[in-house]
């Protein structure tokens, strides 16, 4: 059996590495995708759990900062939550609490360690998901931060699960869907993008998680494809 790859691998330590010169590829197409609308709010979503669907956003958004962009991260798991365990942090306040309370939205942002990254993280986990992520004030939370950040990518729950992700894709301008290359069968696959077709979600791709290489540098690494290969 294959190795899986590490958890929670960042590429802020081997900015060589194949798996850092990947994610700036991902970077670079999604950055070209849209020629007549600029792509600034992506969501993320996966087939199903374990897919490393919150490590392939965390990446991504350092991927951006990297490149002197301004960078938003929101954890929009509001039912299991990954993102203040990738970067190590407390997770006391956040989304949820902008969502449900009258708190000021710059409590919520916090300092990753990353120049130019700033991160909300999920808070504490509410009763009803699906509902506070399809309310107007998490539209206005959206079009708040769009006039700071250059960039503001989002981790969502997995498509297949629940109803999340669909709900916050009408809220961006692009979804890119995680599938783990040996982890989902095709059919599940599809079933996702066609799940997603159905709300009218932009997608932007498909990374392609879990693919194993060929030298001992990395276990795994990602491949991009474009929105014109995910039409079947």
């Amino acid at each position: 059996m294959k190795q899986k790859m590490k958890n929670h691998l960042l590429i802020t330590s081997n900015l060589t590495s194949r798996v850092a010169e990947s994610y700036r590829v991902l970077r670079t197409n999604i950055q070209f995708t849209s020629l007549d609308k600029p792509i600034k709010t992506i969501l993320f979503t996966s087939t199903a759990p374990g897919e490393g669907k919150s490590t392939t956003t965390a990446n991504l958004a350092i991927a951006f900062a990297q490149a002197d962009k301004k960078v938003l991260l929101i954890d929009a798991d509001l039912r299991r939550p990954t993102l203040h365990r990738v970067f190590r942090i407390s997770n006391p306040l956040g989304l949820s609490n902008l969502l449900l309370q009258n708190v000021a939205t710059d409590m919520a942002l916090r300092d990753v360690g990353v120049p130019n990254l700033r991160l909300i993280t999920s808070g504490p986990i509410p009763p009803n998901p699906s509902e506070i992520l399809g309310g107007t004030r998490m539209k206005a939370l959206l079009s708040s931060f769009g006039d700071l950040f250059d960039y503001i990518l989002i981790d969502s729950p997995p498509t297949l699960a629940v109803t999340d992700s669909s709900i916050l894709s009408s809220l961006v301008d692009g979804v890119v869907l995680v599938v783990e290359a040996e982890g989902v069968s095709k059919e599940k696959a599809l079933k996702a993008k066609h799940q997603l077709v159905a709300v009218k979600a932009n997608i932007l791709g498909v990374v392609l998680n879990g693919v194993a290489n060929s030298s001992q540098e990395d276990d795994y690494y990602y491949y991009y494809y474009g929105s014109r290969n995910t039409k079947k």
